[in-house]
Order: structure tokens, then C-alpha cells, then sequence
């Protein structure tokens, strides 16, 4: 697949969206990257009548359209004046044409629509499609109570590699520190809060490859790792991204289970309070969080 170093960001005129608009321009601007801004109207799937109503000016569903995607243009320009932005009007379904125009990008941003009083679900369904099905990395925003925080990253048995290479690329730019941690997985019932758990060597080897790669990748980064236990791994990634400014998860769901991001980043991406970026790489092989 060719590449598009472009960052991709969909608006579709809500506070959520307008978070998601903002983040990627300053990302834009932070990785001296192009934006493309997407608004997806479902007005002709609805209704033919789009024209302007005779006599009444800026009126019409068409004319709505338009200034939905130029209000999101002013939010990108307003975070980031410098960034060049193309923008694009299509009328269909985001999930539909997000997914098409963002194959290859450098990244995929959406705002998050989910009601946080409904079982403790803070993502909509178009985030979870796109998080799921996309060809890059997916960020998804909402809103950041720990702007200067660390980047937080999860990594798996596997290393995760295109998690930690997406986690690194964003603690380089923004100067964040970096926060690796991987959970081992203790049994329900173990006496956790009483015994403590005896780490296996390999965990340890694995975080110090980790940290290693890291300080490769992302020199003059403060690099922390973390070894966690708990019974539940995606409430422990959660738990230890509290304070996190963006939490970086790996996916699989290629193939056959292609419309799947594997059970832990499904878990963090719907309860975790903060930004999420899901590594999505289609020619890097699966992350397996």
C-alpha cells in the first residue's frame, strides 16, 4: 500500500470532534505534516431537497455541509496557523470514506461520541469502527485533563513494536516523557492485595528490550518502565494511565477477524478517560493487546 504522510482528522461539528480537529493540527504541525479535514454529511442519504430555500440566504442542507467543514478548518487553523490543511466535503458515511481516505496515512484522528453515563462506555460507534477496521495508527480524543502528562504505552508479551514505535514518535515531538508498562496476568482469587507476585524473568527482559528500543527511538526522552500485576490487564493499563496525556495500545484484528482490535485495547479504548492511540499498521504484522 502506498503511503500517505498525511494526517487525516474527521469533524462532524460536535464539541468531541472539535477536541479531535485541534490535537491533529498540533500534531500536524509538531511532525511538519499536511492535514486533511473530512466532513461525511448524511443529508443526501436522507433527503434530495439540499438547495437553498428561495429568498432565504445561507440556507440549505448543502450550504449547512459547507459550513460545518469550514468551522472545522477554522479550529485547525486556529491551533495550528502554519499546518497546510486540504479539506473535503463528501456526503456518505465517515466510516465508509474515513476508512478509504486515510489507507496509508500517517494517522487517522476522530473525537469520541460515546455518553460516559451508559455502563462506563466513553466511545462512539464510529470511533470503534475506525480504531477497528482502519490502515493506520487511530487516535482517538477526548477530552485530556493531563495535557503535560506522560505518554503511557502497554506492551504486550509480543514487545508490541508498533505500539512503542507510535508511543516514541509522540513522546519525541511533544517532549513528553515516556511511560512502557506491561502487566502480567494474575489468577482471580490470588490474594493480591496480600501476597506479592513473583515477576518471572522474562517480563523483566522484556521491559529492559523495551526500554532499550525506546531510547533508540526517541533519544533525549525520559523513558520509565513498569512491571504491573493484576487479574484484570486492561484495568491495569487504565489504572496506570490516570494521569496520562495519551495512552498508546498495539491491535490485532486482521483477516479473518478483521472488524476486531483484540480484547484489551477494546476494554481500554471504551474506559480509559483520557486520548487513545491505537497502533494500527497494516504492513507491520499484529500487536497483540
Amino acid at each position: 500500500m502506498q503511503e500517505n504522510k498525511t494526517i487525516v482528522v474527521g469533524y462532524d461539528g460536535s464539541a468531541q470532534a472539535a477536541q479531535a480537529v485541534r490535537w491533529a493540527a498540533e500534531h500536524a504541525g509538531l511532525r511538519n505534516l499536511p492535514l486533511h479535514l473530512v466532513h461525511c454529511s448524511l443529508w443526501p442519504l436522507l433527503t434530495r431537497d439540499l438547495s437553498p430555500v428561495p429568498g432565504v440566504p445561507d440556507s440549505g442542507l448543502e450550504h449547512s455541509a459547507q459550513a460545518i467543514l469550514e468551522e472545522g478548518l477554522a479550529y485547525a487553523k486556529d491551533a495550528a496557523p502554519g499546518v497546510e490543511v486540504q479539506t473535503s466535503l463528501i456526503y456518505g458515511y465517515p466510516s465508509v470514506h474515513l476508512l478509504k481516505i486515510s489507507a496509508g496515512a500517517e494517522m487517522l484522528v476522530v473525537g469520541s461520541r460515546g455518553l460516559g453515563g451508559f455502563m462506563g462506555l466513553l466511545v462512539g460507534s464510529v470511533s470503534l469502527e475506525m480504531a477497528a477496521t482502519a490502515d493506520c495508527p487511530v487516535a482517538v480524543i477526548r477530552s485530556c485533563e493531563h495535557p503535560d502528562g506522560p505518554v503511557v504505552v502497554a506492551v504486550d508479551n509480543s514487545g508490541s513494536p508498533a505500539a512503542l514505535e507510535d508511543a516514541c514518535t509522540v513522546a519525541r515531538v511533544t517532549g513528553a516523557d515516556l511511560n512502557i508498562v506491561h502487566v502480567e496476568h494474575a489468577q482471580t482469587g490470588y490474594g493480591i492485595l496480600r501476597d506479592p507476585v513473583d515477576s518471572s524473568p522474562a517480563a523483566g527482559d522484556l521491559l529492559d528490550a523495551a526500554l532499550n528500543i525506546a531510547r533508540g527511538l526517541a533519544p533525549g526522552v525520559n523513558v520509565e518502565t513498569r512491571l504491573l500485576t493484576d487479574t484484570s490487564i486492561p484495568r491495569a493499563i487504565i489504572n496506570a494511565s490516570h494521569d496520562a496525556r495519551i495512552t498508546v495500545v498495539g491491535t490485532k484484528g486482521h483477516g479473518l477477524i478483521r472488524g476486531t482490535i483484540g480484547s484489551t485495547a477494546h476494554a481500554v479504548l471504551h474506559h480509559a478517560k483520557g486520548p487513545m492511540l491505537i497502533s494500527r499498521h497494516n504492513s507491520t504484522g499484529h500487536d497483540a493487546q
